[in-house]
């Protein structure tokens, strides 16, 4: 597979050109990457409106993750979420809706609830099982049916999965759901770019969404903030005809093609081997996964490239076997009272990582569960509390006034409480327990 945009920029680098533009460093600088970060010179392209390299890129991209349309991010998922969630507001008017309804799982990044402050679409939150904390939310399409069958038909179901514990949710059961019932399916799909690449595809383009993002940059070998924004095949057209200005819209007009080479290479990386490399070290995970539970760890989660320790049945607290693990030079991706985060990525050696969680001293179990989640009343928009004058208050002075930061849990993870909600004794408690302090309320 060709990479039209590295080949661009290599070959530019090595004319040794005298650069009358942008940026500032004129291809020279104490990093040693200089050469190769330009700007949209002739030749290279513009992203967003691409016709030459930059659109051959994207589409090598889409053919390899069974997309109609692919279209790059150098700002994250973050960006692409932000822009499929503008789409599909659009797309909700365009059929006859003053203001489009998107159900949501609760367990959302920020970038949901920043996108709901800008675009301004209604939300009805699907809430995780009772018995489920702050990162889960099992969305099944038994319930979902059961929620598009009565009630206000929403232009769009937005999903996350895989979910921060590495849990997966069944897409293709909910985008049989979605489309019965003439309803879009959007994924927040930014853990699993590595998924198209299994045996199976487990990825929401081959599994039925009609938009989906991943962050390329959290599970393949490309610069952080590389990410991708899926059109599916099966999606209405006007999707991938307007996918560039959905995302122009929230984009810098400065991206990065130091970011954009490391996508344009990714796509020869998955191509030449990845899917069988990666098979077998999935295979060696899920072998190292069983020694571990044989060893007395319980693990969270079905998702193949994250280990997820549930850290009190081995008799820590997640934070405190983080601290442990960071001693012994094992950095994990998150951690908080209850769990302990690593990924994994292909062709990593285990060995290290299982040698030191062998070493860890096993305790006597903790029995303190999480908390259950408290259902907040909501107030007023997402926009309105956004967009309202506020101020920081000590967690004590929070009870009974409405919540105005949209900075909720990040990760993506069921927020306590949303900005727009109100704050009850039952979210102060809760709050508590993640170690949350202060609020910023309107």
């Amino acid at each position: 597979m060709n990479t039209p945009i590295r080949d661009f920029v290599t070959q530019y680098a090595a004319l040794e050109s005298l650069r009358y533009h942008m940026p500032g460093h004129k291809g020279r600088g104490v990093l040693g990457v200089e050469a190769l970060d330009i700007t949209e010179i002739p030749g290279a392209d513009v992203l967003y409106d691409a016709k030459g390299i930059i659109r051959e890129s994207e589409d090598n991209a889409a053919s390899l993750f069974g997309a109609a349309r692919t279209v790059y991010s150098c700002e994250g998922s973050s960006l692409c979420i932000r822009g499929m969630l503008y789409l599909a507001t659009l797309y909700g008017k365009m059929q006859g809706s003053d203001r489009p309804l998107i159900l949501a799982g609760r367990n959302c990044h920020k970038a949901f609830v920043t996108a709901a402050a800008l675009v301004d679409f209604d939300i009805e939150w699907l809430y995780p099982l009772e018995d489920e904390a702050l990162m889960a939310c099992r969305i099944t399409p038994s319930a979902l049916e059961a929620r598009l069958a009565s009630g206000v038909r929403p232009v769009a179901v937005y999903i996350t999965t895989p979910d921060y514990l590495g849990n997966l949710v069944d897409v293709a059961g909910i985008a049989s759901v979605c489309h019965r019932y003439g309803v879009l399916l959007l994924v927040d799909n930014a853990h699993g770019a590595y998924l198209n690449f299994l045996p199976e595809s487990r990825h929401p383009m081959a599994l039925g969404a009609d938009l989906c993002c991943d962050s390329a940059h959290k599970t393949l070998p490309v610069l952080t903030g590389g990410a991708y924004l899926h059109i599916g095949l099966g999606a209405p057209a006007w999707f991938s005809e307007n996918a560039e200005r959905g995302m122009a819209l929230f984009a810098s007009t400065s991206p990065s093609y130091l970011i954009m080479q490391s996508l344009d290479l990714a796509n020869l990386y998955v191509a030449s081997g990845y899917r069988e490399r990666l098979g077998a070290f999935a295979e060696a995970v899920a072998e190292l996964k069983k020694r571990l539970i044989d060893r007395g760890f319980t693990l969270i989660g079905d998702e193949p490239l994250k280990l997820c320790l549930q850290a009190k049945s081995y008799g820590w607290q997640g934070d405190e076997l983080a601290a442990w693990l960071g001693a012994q030079n094992v950095i994990c991706e998150f951690a908080d009272p209850d769990y302990v985060v690593l990924m994994l990525s292909c062709d990593m050696d285990l060995q290290p990582l299982e040698a030191v969680l062998m070493e860890l001293p096993r305790k006597e179990a903790i029995l303190q569960a999480p908390p259950i989640l408290p259902r907040p009343r909501k107030v007023t928009s997402v926009r309105e509390a956004v967009l309202s004058a506020s101020v920081e208050l000590p967690l004590a002075e929070c009870v009974g006034r409405t919540l105005a930061d949209y900075a909720v849990n990040c990760p993506p993870a069921v927020p306590v409480v949303v900005c727009g909600e109100e704050i009850d004794a039952a979210c102060v408690a809760c709050l508590e327990y993640y170690g949350v302090e202060k609020c910023r309320m309107i």
